[in-house]
């Protein structure tokens, strides 16, 4: 018989876990709703064209493809075979493979405004809470299931959308109690640092390489400019470029000198300074900070980009996102403006976990167990149960009769602070022992004086 096992890079829940991400999810949903976001879900599998080529290169190569159904139909061996050759080239056939599970929750939520936007109020802002799978190499903090929670407005150029958005971020982080910096930059800016290095089609090489800084360090950036055909003069400036250091107003006159007044460099430049000066709506315990290295590589954003760190914690991202003025586009409904922002919340319950800063009640038992001491005694021992629940109190009774030592460790074990006990002279006169599992004490109470 083979050994049960989970497909590499997922994970099962105990209790204990689902309580602590249920108090992550129920904290972000309350402040999605609390600055008016609806919520919205869309299926796990989308179809593979709404998903290839919206993620870059890298991003295209760890999409989860999903088999056609049928292969081993006889009738469709010949071009089953065929395929695979193919794919074997590293092309895709729709004889093999159709669908794919998305890779994240913009994407689909583009394909979904794209259908409905006809029916939807402009500006549309809906958050969504769902799973998403990348075929990345499993490692802390970093799974090929995970969870995210987004939340997205569309049909709307204001950069007050930006400013709400990271007031988001600001807002959840503080009610988790996680001391954050929300780190920003902006694509035109990292645009107008391609056009002078070059031009516009240099854009996806710089970021591509740009993103992988922290992992792979400055020297190894700029091996990987030059394998994608950067001159020494070009390397030379996005290394400038990656050593801006120095308050936010330092960054933004770097920025202006080292970009030379481009008209693309200066909307990106002015659009960083909006967010920075209207910070002060951007309460809690965050830190607002000018990133020039952050590039999100996704291939769809057109503006400001957000990452954010946890302060104190080992950790890479726990939430990004950013402004994508013609995502839509992608599906044939072009000039509806978007932004939004996405939580990690596989990295941050690690993070929580690490420093120590879920609640200590969050884990929830049942107050009473009801020992099983008979089938006329656990009837009127159910009969309490009952009433308990409906007063909104969890209790349980232990379904079968065994030995009081294994009622006991099945109390112990569930952490059930109160056990019962209803034996025959407790039934006769309608009353019941309560037992305090941490303290030892116990009393003798009426049935209906339970709560």
């Amino acid at each position: 018989m083979t050994k049960p096992s989970l497909p590499q890079g997922t994970r099962d829940f105990s209790a204990a876990v689902v309580q602590k991400r249920n108090y992550i999810f129920q904290t972000i949903r309350d402040v999605f709703e609390l600055h008016g976001f609806q919520p919205l879900e869309t299926p796990a599998m989308e179809n593979l064209n709404t998903l290839m080529g919206k993620y870059g290169e890298e991003g295209d190569k760890l999409i989860f493809k999903i088999l056609n159904n049928g292969l081993e139909n006889p009738a469709k061996q010949e071009s089953t075979k065929a395929a695979f050759e193919k794919l074997l080239e590293g092309k895709n056939s729709t004889a093999l493979t159709e669908r794919a599970l998305r890779y994240d929750l913009t994407i689909p939520f583009a394909r979904y405004v794209a259908m409905n936007h006809q029916q939807l109020a402009m500006p549309f802002k809906r958050y969504q809470m769902q799973p998403v799978w990348r075929a990345d190499r499993p490692q802390r903090g970093r799974y090929r299931e995970f969870y995210q929670c987004d939340a997205d407005v569309v049909g709307s150029n204001s950069l007050w959308n930006e400013v709400e958005l990271a007031g988001i971020y600001a807002a959840v982080f503080a009610a988790l109690q996680l001391p954050v910096e929300i780190r920003v930059n902006n694509r035109k800016i990292l645009a107008a640092l391609a056009e002078i290095c070059g031009g516009a089609d240099q854009l996806i090489n710089i970021t591509t390489a740009i993103d992988k800084l922290d992992k792979i360090g400055i020297e190894k950036v700029k091996e990987e400019l030059a394998t994608r055909g950067l001159t020494a003069n070009q390397i030379d400036i996005v290394e400038k470029y990656l050593l801006i250091e120095g308050s936010n107003l330092e960054k933004l006159n770097s920025l202006q000198l080292l970009l030379n007044n481009n008209d693309m460099g200066k909307e990106g430049i002015q659009e960083i300074k909006y967010l920075l000066n209207n910070s002060s709506f951007i309460t809690h315990n965050s830190t607002l900070l000018l990133d020039p290295t952050l590039a999100r590589g996704l291939n769809y954003y057109t503006g400001t980009i957000f990452e954010i760190k946890a302060i104190g914690a080992q950790m890479g991202s726990i939430g990004g996102g950013g402004r994508y003025n013609d995502l839509t586009g992608l599906f044939g409904v072009p000039n509806i403006p978007g932004v939004g922002i996405s939580f990690g919340v596989d990295r941050i319950y690690d993070v929580l976990e690490e420093l120590s800063l879920f609640p200590d009640s969050l884990v929830a038992a049942p107050k009473y167990l009801f020992f099983n001491m008979g089938d006329a005694e656990a009837t009127g021992a159910y009969t309490c149960v009952q009433a308990l629940r409906v007063k909104h109190i969890a209790a349980e009774l232990y379904p079968d009769k065994h030995k009081l030592d294994k009622q006991f460790k099945y109390a112990e074990k569930k952490g059930i602070p109160y056990v019962v006990i209803i034996g025959s002279k407790e039934l006769a006169d309608q009353n019941c022992v309560i037992k305090n599992l941490a303290t030892g004490e116990q009393r003798t109470i009426g049935w209906g004086e339970i709560e």
